[in-house]
């Protein structure tokens, strides 16, 4: 017996291979696709843009890493590493090539919570007379840095361990509309926080439930110690930036390099708080001393860990949300894919590791990457050039910055907040999509300002999960069409023989955020086939079954695109009669889908629409209002194709 369990054992290990040069080689470029662009990098075409991106960048790195610092509840000096080492460590394990990482609001604002719980206010007398040997800061400020480097350690911990379990494409639970709404309402309690900074007022830290509303109460009550120096420059600084922000919008394409307004206005106002000794004068709060260089690296207090569990899992999933939503947006604006679970090991190491230099959690933000969209960067190099220039700041600008105000820095920053305040505009058409997504919309904003973004959030999820199993039950039950592909071979008028392929395919079931995603790698996989096989087909025509929304029904829907030799003509047809129901994102992907054939010359037909999908489709996308695309019935799509093409005999037909 044991001579048998010897020899089974042995077997085993024979069959097991070491892992040759190539496989290594793969498993490296995939989880570090730094290897995958750098050498490949055209320093011809991409380096001027990259640099002035980069430039462009490190002056929103470095204004918001002061501001988040300050929001954070910590020092200033520390929102310029968190500037620095996590841009770095997403630039070699981030897929996302206009995703510019660094310090985050709504991270920020989370971590503050710890913060101010662990390391009160009230204990700075305690601590003030003692420095520490980090920058000669005082212990106070290195207790209050370490608890916000526990968050960011911590909060890394567990979207690494969402990585190893594979849970990052858990994200087709976030619809549109709850990221949309939750990333608008922490925008809202961040502009909320720098209202004492705009208005010179002083105020202790409120937070918690209701918190929002307290804060404007306190505000209220204390009116008459607005100062008005503050309050008049705050006003000057935002109508400039916005002013300045939207005439390089308007004319970015005929200038060559935009005016850095961000950079100007600090230089400006720290220059003329300096001359005119604004800070004893009218008693202008400032940013304060700027420790030069960068201390050694020391691990984070891990004796808290349990206490900002909490805020952890807040800043694990907050920041990973809308920073995925960022990179998959830039992903599909410049056509390249991004990996989800890459995409949370990238974040997760971009706060574990810069835990250990002092940094405050890490995410992508929206103005930055704004930013690097408008500045027209093309790699990751943007960013590693903008930290070559927040080195420069932290080395030897730094001190300079001592007499900037507080107030321009917080105009700065609620300005920076435009691109997720503007997002109210989407209760139009969530209204006009779906009505029920408007609703998610609203309850989840509401959550949002009034508990916290990660309370919004796990809201937006509940209430989106809870609806869709509600909706699902009455879906209509139809009986499950089989796709229908016909070939023909037809004479034209000019008497030349063609060959006209048109699919038809019947949708059986509901298109909702929690099969689109499938449906859409289902299409491209479909794509990719036909492209590899692309050869024309026999008069005898061939169905290929594809489960592209079987993951919530029992019937199966089968989406298939080809793309045709340049002698072929096509045609896609979508039944769309079993199609129950939708929500705003099975519209976003319809309209996609008739985009993307738009562009392969493949004719797309819908059939047997509902009047709400047709309004839908026509409000949400921009569609060609040249041929009709949606009709009463199949047999009149496929009269339609008869029509343009001007047939004049049909050929072979045969149908599955």
């Amino acid at each position: 017996m044991t001579g048998a369990k010897r020899k089974k054992k042995s077997m085993f290990w024979s069959k097991m291979h070491p892992p040759h040069y190539e496989d290594i080689k793969q498993w490296c470029r995939r989880r570090l696709p730094i290897l995958e662009w750098a050498p490949h990098y055209n320093l011809k075409e991409n380096l001027l843009p990259d640099t002035v991106s980069g430039i462009m960048l490190a002056v929103q790195q470095v204004t918001q890493g002061l501001a988040f610092a300050i929001l954070s509840s910590v020092h200033p000096v520390f929102g310029l590493y968190g500037s620095l080492f996590p841009a770095i460590i997403y630039a070699i394990f981030g897929m996302g090539r206009h995703v510019a990482t660094g310090t985050f609001a709504l991270t920020s604002l989370i971590s503050a919570n710890a913060v101010e719980r662990l390391v009160p206010q009230s204990s700075r007398n305690l601590t003030m007379q003692s420095n520490s040997s980090v920058l000669g800061l005082s212990d106070f400020e290195v207790q209050r840095i370490g608890v916000a480097a526990a968050v960011s350690f911590l909060g890394g911990v567990i979207q690494v361990a969402m990585f190893v379990l594979q849970l990052g494409s858990a994200t087709f639970l976030l619809t549109e509309p709850v990221i949309s709404a939750m990333t608008t309402g922490a925008a809202t309690h961040v502009v909320t926080s720098q209202v004492k900074y705009l208005l010179g007022i002083k105020m202790p830290y409120i937070s918690g439930p209701l918190g929002f509303f307290y804060i404007y109460a306190y505000v209220f009550e204390n009116i008459k110690s607005v100062r008005l120096e503050a309050l008049l420059l705050s006003l000057l600084s935002i109508v400039v930036l916005v002013l300045v922000k939207e005439l390089n919008e308007q004319f970015k394409r005929k200038i060559k390099v935009v005016l850095p307004v961000d950079l100007v206005l600090i230089i400006a106002a720290s220059f003329a708080c300096y001359c005119t000794n604004m800070e004893n004068t009218y008693g202008l709060e400032v940013v304060g001393h700027i420790p030069k260089g960068i201390p050694p690296p020391r691990a984070p207090p891990m004796n808290i860990l349990s206490a900002v569990i909490t805020e952890a899992f807040g800043v694990a999933l907050v920041g990973y949300v809308a920073s995925l939503a960022l990179a998959q947006g830039s992903a599909k604006k410049f056509k390249y894919s991004v990996d989800d679970n890459q995409e949370v090991l990238a974040h997760g190491l971009s706060n574990v590791i810069p835990s250990f230099f002092f940094c405050i959690p890490s995410a992508a933000a929206m103005g930055r990457t704004a930013g690097l969209y408008s500045t027209g960067a093309k790699t990751q190099v943007a960013c590693l050039i903008s930290c070559i220039f927040v080195l420069i700041v932290i080395y030897a600008i730094g001190p300079l910055l001592y007499w900037l105000p507080m107030c321009v820095l917080a105009s700065i920053i609620v300005v920076g907040l435009k691109g997720m305040l503007i997002q109210f505009r989407d209760l139009k058409k969530y209204w006009n999509v779906d009505k029920i997504d408007w609703g998610i919309w609203v309850s989840t904003y509401i959550f949002t300002i009034c508990f916290a973004a990660n309370v919004g959030l796990l809201f937006g999820v509940v209430c989106t999960i809870a609806i869709v199993i509600g909706r699902f039950p009455r879906a209509k039950t139809l009986s499950i069409k089989n796709m229908k592909e016909m070939e023909f071979k037809v004479k034209t008028e000019t008497d030349d023989e063609s060959l006209q392929q048109v699919k038809i395919i019947s949708i059986n079931n509901p298109l909702v955020f929690l099969n689109v995603k499938k449906f859409h790698m289902d299409l491209i996989n479909i794509m990719q086939k036909e492209n590899a096989n692309n050869q024309p087909l026999d008069d005898i025509s061939k169905c290929e079954q594809n489960t592209l929304l079987n993951s919530l029904s029992n019937g199966n829907c089968n989406e298939e695109t080809t793309q045709s030799s340049s002698h072929d003509k096509s045609a896609l047809i979508l039944d769309c009669s079993g199609l129950t129901f939708f929500d705003y994102s099975g519209v976003s992907m319809l309209v996609e889908v008739y985009m993307d054939c738009k562009d392969q010359s493949v004719d797309v037909l819908l059939a047997n629409c509902t009047a709400s999908l047709i309004k839908a489709m026509k409000y949400y996308g921009n569609l060609d209002s040249e041929k009709p695309i949606f009709f009463e019935s199949v047999s009149a799509a496929i009269s339609n194709i008869y029509s343009n093409k001007n047939f004049n005999k049909l050929g072979d037909h045969s149908e599955v």
